[in-house]
């Protein structure tokens, strides 16, 4: 019989985060601390979090829904839902647009995979398959687009075949930086506005008129396919050949490539217009992709493909509780807090940046179950609850892994990487928010996670972990420094992703309005914070004992 609990494990969420090294795993049982699950100290958090975490729900709950004071401002903005008759928060243009269309996405899931199964008995190669498959999905998801985006993938394709590394990285670079920024200005560019007598192709523009909102991933695949192929030219070994001396790992798939006759055009598209992971990835590398085509894995069992299907579920489950008892984000549209205690403003912050983690896992994990279902497993994006981070750059490394592997594997390592850990995480976060939106707030919290990086990276150097590690105050020292980037992590999300620089400023007056109401309640949320940070160590600390590090 299947236990429930497994659904929970790092296994089933990504093979990748089980080391298959036995050294690595008796080390990091090494430097494991022993359990304090059941000392006296845990016993007090316990009491601490049965009391607090239920007055959390509660308090944004009667801060958002129809008992508020201020719900008539934003009553319009919520439309007839499916629990018990209650209405929804449907607000959020980016996450409706996923929610609205789920069941056309689950069709086309449920069609793909019947396709692929008749196409492998009809021996039809697999990347033909994908290109077919693609060439529909692309008419009916864009209509006459496609043919824009075919033309900027050809140009891409020309820049990796008409330069060397260096200079061919540039132009790459530069290139799509450009298209970026001329998606964005011009919004797809209509035919009509580049050749008058086209107009009529704007016509019929497909499910997703706006091509140049998701194309951003497709930016992604085109840097990865030609710097792949640069490395390729630079140090030509053939995972081919490789696999017949040696086990082929993660490393060695996104490295190491296939045999130069593979860097061709056909693959080149089919990795671009892959349709599981078109709309929003998670990413994977053009060498990666190669190869699980030729190679599927392991990994990419049906069992395990049905336990993280199951745990996709749950978490759309979760995320339409959420949007049928909390309308946070509703509330934070109209940017009207008058009326609220500190608790229910600070609240509705953080269930707000609750659903912004919640509608991007969710959309990640859909897709990547499609390319599990198809025998296809890219890295998984979300490795911790948005409520189980307490480090500024360990954040980072959990929250959109793929990309954030991505930029380091592309953009990091040749700025040079730890050489200038500051000046190359400057240029990284202002190209990851440039890459999100060209929006100042977007600027704004790329600059504040890179300003934010810096006094943990300075605690380290002054509070070494081999000189203080053995000292019993040093866990408690640590606890109310990440108490601090806590609280910047928020400030962070919800200037980038939820109210914006003004919003933000409007929450922090009211909160602290009052000397007697504002101070005493902050002092208070950080002892809460504190306990929480302490379950965070010790759920690390398991893990460590497990022979598991996750480094987030």
């Amino acid at each position: 019989m299947m236990n429930p609990l497994s659904l929970f494990s790092l296994e089933v969420l990504d093979t990748r985060l089980i080391s298959d090294s036995q050294d690595k795993l008796n080390q990091n049982k090494r430097n494991a601390t022993p359990s304090r699950w059941k000392t006296a100290e845990f016993f007090v958090y316990y009491i601490i979090f049965i009391t607090v975490v239920p007055q959390m729900f509660w308090a944004a709950m009667t801060a958002s829904n129809e008992k508020s004071v201020n719900y008539h401002l934003y009553e319009d903005k919520l439309t007839f839902g499916w629990i018990f008759g209650r209405k929804v928060d449907n607000s959020d243009t980016q996450y409706a647009g996923f929610r609205n269309k789920l069941p056309i996405l689950a069709a086309a899931v449920a069609l793909h995979y019947v396709l692929r199964r008749t196409a492998n008995a009809l021996g039809i190669r697999r990347l033909l398959f994908d290109v077919l498959f693609a060439a529909i999905f692309l008419a009916v998801l864009h209509g006459f687009s496609t043919i824009k985006i075919l033309m900027i993938y050809a140009v891409n394709f020309l820049i990796s075949k008409s330069f060397g590394k260096k200079t061919g990285m540039i132009v790459t670079w530069i290139f799509n930086i450009i298209v970026l920024f001329l998606n964005e200005r011009y919004e797809g560019y209509k035919f009509g506005s580049l050749v008058s007598g086209l107009g009529v192709l704007d016509g019929y523009c497909g499910l997703l008129p706006r091509w140049d909102v998701n194309f951003n991933f497709s930016v992604l695949r085109m840097i990865s396919y030609n710097y792949d192929y640069y490395e390729s030219q630079v140090n030509p070994v053939d995972i081919e050949k490789k696999q017949l001396d040696d086990v082929i790992s993660e490393r060695d798939r996104i490295s190491v490539g296939p045999p130069k006759s593979d860097y061709n055009f056909f693959n080149y598209i089919a990795y671009l217009v892959y349709t599981p992971l078109y709309i929003a990835g998670p990413i994977l590398t053009f060498n990666d992709f190669i190869y699980q085509s030729k190679h599927p894995l392991a990994s990419a069992s049906r069992k395990r493909t049905l336990l993280y299907g199951l745990r996709v579920l749950a978490c759309i489950l979760v995320m339409e509780w959420l949007l049928h008892y909390m309308y946070v984000v509703a509330l934070s549209s109209t940017g009207v807090w008058e009326g609220l205690s500190p608790l229910q403003i600070s609240m509705v912050g953080f269930f707000n940046l609750k659903t912004i983690w919640l509608k991007l896992l969710i959309p990640w994990r859909f897709f990547r179950l499609w390319a599990l279902l198809d025998e296809i497993d890219p890295p998984e994006n979300m490795l911790r609850c948005m409520s189980n981070n307490y480090s500024a750059s360990a954040f980072w490394r959990a929250w959109h892994r793929s990309y954030n592997r991505w930029v380091i594997r592309y953009l990091y390592v040749p700025l040079g990487g730890a050489k200038h850990p500051i000046r190359n995480m400057l240029v990284v976060f202002t190209f990851v928010a440039f890459w999100h939106d060209i929006q100042l707030r977007l600027l704004a919290w790329g600059w504040l996670i890179t300003l934010f990086v810096v006094p943990e990276v300075a605690a380290k150097l002054v509070f070494p972990a081999k000189k203080w590690g053995s000292k019993p105050i040093y866990r408690h020292m640590c606890a109310i420094g990440a108490v601090s980037n806590i609280y910047m992590l928020m400030i962070a999300n919800l200037v980038g992703f939820a109210v914006g620089l003004d919003g933000l400023r409007d929450m922090l007056r009211d909160i602290f309005a009052s000397w007697t109401g504002g101070i005493p309640y902050f002092l208070f949320t950080s002892a809460c914070l504190f306990v929480g940070v302490q379950i965070m160590f010790e759920v690390r600390a398991q893990e460590a004992r497990q022979g598991i590090n996750l480094r987030c």
